[in-house]
């Protein structure tokens, strides 16, 4: 696994092989391991270690980058080299900026000896009891089990230089039926925290509890979408925030920064630094990585800025960019959105008739200004009755502006790191959300 030693010494060696203007380094490695199973069958285990080492090279207003996973003299020497000679060969760009100077990080701690050294041996004893709760009510199961460690470094010659280390582990399971299924996930830098036994059992109730599904008429209803379903329309909305996408009238903030255009109840913020989160504590272009209030009580309140797009729209950045070069410019990618006290069992308690949804999948945007998705549910569909879950439904597809539903919330329950299927892991919590719109009914 590359240290911070081991990161400067390439760095040393970039240098002297770059006779570019400017000069950066970024450099990671990984190892991660995945023991997989079906069928209540462990059916693949398998190690994974890469590194690779990006030299950008700057030549006037033009900059290129080149690539190599191998970090021995020759290679880095081959690298820094083609940087240049690609870097000449590009456009001038107008906006291009001098890098970074060197700056200040605030610690964060994500990286835990547990979770790097996780065993297959490990692993498949956690995977045993999943298979055992699914044996214990004729269910089949299906999931990952993954953990590992990796190390980022991102250094210019300038003087920046930063550096981060991060293990993370994943439990994902599927519990199948005859004619339901159940899912359950989790991901955290300490695998200690997945607490697998309790996704298993969570999965299987599901299963169980959705087994002969029952079709109803599509339309507007009330619906509790849990956290992952959630997440996952959530992660369609969140690029928009970013400084570059509303300057170039791609967002569907266009014309509404400051404007109220979700429910009071609503907040939302970046935040690296939240006990729940993960990564780095600075952005791709190597700036310090600021909390960002997004949302405050409904209004659009804030965005994200690289440099460059903080200097067109006369700001400061805040640590948002991606590395350089890129056309998408910046986005928040340490979404917490505040939560409230009510479980999901409460919320369905105070539900007269509406609609408990696990997760969705398959999800696609339809209307990029009025962020109007499409999908459907999944793996744990429930009609609620008179505050209780009386049966499982056929999945369902929705058409649903996602702007819409943030002013449609009725009630928040208590936020959690939550990992979905569609996009990134985020602290959200579960939501009641009146007149949700299903377009129709699917097959199963």
């Amino acid at each position: 696994m590359l240290t911070r030693e081991r990161a400067e010494q390439i760095f040393k060696q970039v240098l002297k092989f770059s006779t570019a203007d400017e000069t950066e380094a970024m450099m990671s490695s990984t190892s991660y391991s995945l023991t997989r199973f079906a069928n209540n069958t462990i059916h693949q285990n398998v190690q994974e270690e890469g590194s690779y080492l990006s030299v950008r090279a700057v030549a006037g207003q033009r900059t290129a980058r080149a690539s190599t996973n191998r970090f021995d003299e020759t290679s880095i020497r081959q690298a820094a080299e083609a940087a240049l000679e690609l870097a000449r060969t590009q456009p001038p760009d107008p906006d291009l900026l001098p890098m970074p100077a060197p700056q200040t990080y605030r610690a964060v701690n994500r990286s835990y000896g547990e979770t790097a050294e996780l065993t297959p041996k490990a692993r498949a004893e956690t995977v045993k009891i999943a298979i055992a709760r699914a044996e214990k009510d004729q269910l089949t199961a299906a999931g990952i089990f993954s953990s590992g460690a990796s190390a980022f470094g991102l250094f210019n010659s300038r003087g920046l230089a930063a550096f981060h280390e991060e293990t993370l582990s994943e439990f994902s399971v599927t519990m199948l039926g005859p004619t339901s299924s159940g899912w359950a996930k989790r991901t955290s830098p300490l695998a200690l925290e997945l607490d697998a036994e309790a996704l298993a059992d969570r999965a299987a109730r599901k299963a169980l509890g959705s087994v002969d599904p029952k079709e109803i008429q599509p339309g507007r209803h009330t619906v509790i979408l849990e956290p992952a379903a959630v997440l996952d329309l959530l992660g369609f909305l969140f690029w928009d925030f970013g400084g570059l996408a509303v300057h170039e009238k791609r967002s569907c903030l266009t014309d509404r920064l400051g404007q109220k255009i979700f429910g009071d109840n609503v907040e939302v913020r970046d935040d690296v630094f939240h006990p729940l989160q993960s990564g780095a504590a600075f952005d791709g272009e190597g700036m310090p990585r600021q909390r960002v209030r997004l949302v405050e009580k409904g209004v659009a309140k804030n965005l994200v800025y690289s440099r460059s797009s903080a200097r067109k729209m006369a700001t400061e950045p805040t640590g948002h960019g991606f590395p350089l070069p890129n056309e998408y410019g910046e986005a928040p990618m340490n979404i917490v959105m505040e939560g409230n006290k009510s479980s999901v069992e409460e919320m369905v308690a105070s539900t007269e008739r509406g609609l408990l949804v696990t997760r969705l999948w398959y999800i696609r945007e339809v209307d990029p200004y009025r962020k109007i998705l499409t999908g459907m549910t999944r793996d744990g569909t429930f009609f609620i009755e008179e505050g209780k879950v009386r049966h499982g439904v056929r999945n369902l597809r929705f058409n649903q502006s996602v702007i819409e539903m943030l002013g449609q919330v009725e009630v928040l329950g208590a936020a959690e790191r939550t990992s979905g299927e569609e996009s990134f892991d985020m602290v959200v919590p579960p939501l009641k959300i009146r007149d949700f719109n299903f377009s129709s009914v699917t097959k199963f």
